[in-house]
């Protein structure tokens, strides 16, 4: 499965090293990545190769660096968010 990533949150340093440390631990592979920063406000969408992954096997991973780094991440199937963003 291919999943979405988004994450949204005050800039800080180590975002993308937490996020994509826990994605490799995990075996996920990053196959696109945007990040940018608005005045202070960092943002960053990744799109994943999850294979045989569930998001419930990276969900502790998730909440953990969302509660240390005050994020908010949030992952999707790439089919689901593809259709909630068709115009």
């Amino acid at each position: 499965m291919r999943a979405v990533i988004t994450v949204i949150g005050q800039d800080k340093v180590g975002i993308i090293a937490r996020v994509s440390g826990l994605l490799g631990e995990n075996g996920i592979n990053i196959l696109d990545i945007s990040q940018t920063i608005m005045q202070d406000v960092f943002t960053m969408i990744m799109l994943v190769d999850m294979k045989d992954k569930k998001v419930s096997d990276i969900a502790d991973g998730i909440k953990a660096i969302e509660k240390d780094m005050g994020l908010s991440i949030h992952v999707q199937n790439e089919d689901v968010f593809n259709l909630m963003h068709r115009v």
